[in-house]
């Protein structure tokens, strides 16, 4: 049995909306007659959905650059960058969420070349956004795809987080706001970090996808505060249990110094930016019930409850 989304009616056979991802009844199991909120980006005549990249949409909907011709304003036009289904950003409208994974998995790897050919010094250079050199802009953006050197606990918890949640932020949101979420809470939770570690005069530094993926699930968590996730894939919990459980430990982190090696801040930071951002787009978006393992019939993908939430950030 499943409920529908928008009366609430238990359905043996419940319909699965393609564009939102909400479970419905035989009588809302039609776009319009749940308000699905991707009606509301359809706004290409010839059927391209505008998931943030694409310039030829037209950009009076949510999501797109703000054009609805090939002379438009928008940034990526004035750039010469083709944003439409052919063009080489096309490849990322709805996947942004796989991008970002495979990037992270691929910085991984990287790091571990740097480290055992360069050293450590050449790794915190180049991976880990630091208060000794808060200067290194690079750094601001690297260290959110970067994660503790063999520490699989570390990328592997962000990455379940980031792969069962982004993607169903990113339906919701779109893929331009998606990746604008994601780097910026990454960004502002590392500066959080290292601004609090050089007020203590901590020279550690800090890198991993905490942040961002915390930012995930504060927004979830405004979305639908009921929304049943399978914690370590077994127990079913509320998201908002979760997030008050990671709120928590953030809390006694800074507070008390619980959890040495984990950066409470950054964690802090992502999370409140994802409420935030949550609040301000609630009243234009849904989000399904629940969240399982194996995307059983209506119910929406499936996902564990949380990040991994240890390593330095």
């Amino acid at each position: 049995m499943a409920k529908c989304d928008a009366c609430g009616r238990e359905e043996n056979m419940p319909y699965q909306c393609r564009h939102c991802g909400g479970t419905y009844c035989g009588d809302h199991r039609l776009p319009e007659n749940h308000s699905c909120p991707g009606l509301e980006n359809w706004n290409d005549p010839d059927g391209v959905f505008d998931s943030g990249f694409d310039d030829t949409v037209d950009g009076s909907g949510g999501g797109g650059w703000g054009s609805s011709t090939a002379e438009s304003n928008g940034i990526a036009s004035r750039l010469g960058i083709n944003t439409g289904p052919g063009g080489i950003l096309g490849y990322f409208r709805g996947n942004v969420t796989y991008l970002f994974l495979g990037i992270i998995w691929a910085v991984f790897l990287i790091e571990h070349i740097v480290l055992f050919t360069l050293g450590e010094a050449a790794f915190r250079a180049l991976f880990v956004i630091s208060p000794a050199n808060p200067e290194y802009v690079w750094t601001w953006v690297t260290s959110i795809f970067s994660h503790a050197p063999l520490s699989l606990f570390h990328i592997g918890g962000n990455s379940i987080v980031i792969f069962f949640f982004g993607r169903i932020v990113e339906r919701y949101v779109g893929s331009r706001d998606f990746a604008l979420l994601f780097l910026g809470s990454g960004v502002l939770a590392g500066l959080g970090q290292i601004a609090i570690q050089a007020y203590q005069g901590n020279p550690a530094g800090a890198l991993g996808a905490s942040g961002a993926a915390l930012a995930i699930m504060g927004v979830l968590t405004v979305l639908n505060p009921n929304l049943k996730v399978y914690l370590y894939f077994l127990l079913p919990v509320p998201i908002w249990v979760i997030t008050i459980g990671y709120a928590g430990l953030s809390a006694l982190g800074i507070v008390g110094g619980v959890g040495g090696g984990i950066a409470h801040v950054a964690h802090a930071v992502g999370l409140a930016l994802g409420l935030l951002y949550g609040q301000r787009v609630k009243d234009k978006l849904s989000a399904p019930g629940q969240l399982q393992l194996g995307g059983g019939m209506g119910r929406g993908p499936g996902g564990p409850g949380g990040p991994g939430g240890r390593g330095p950030f």
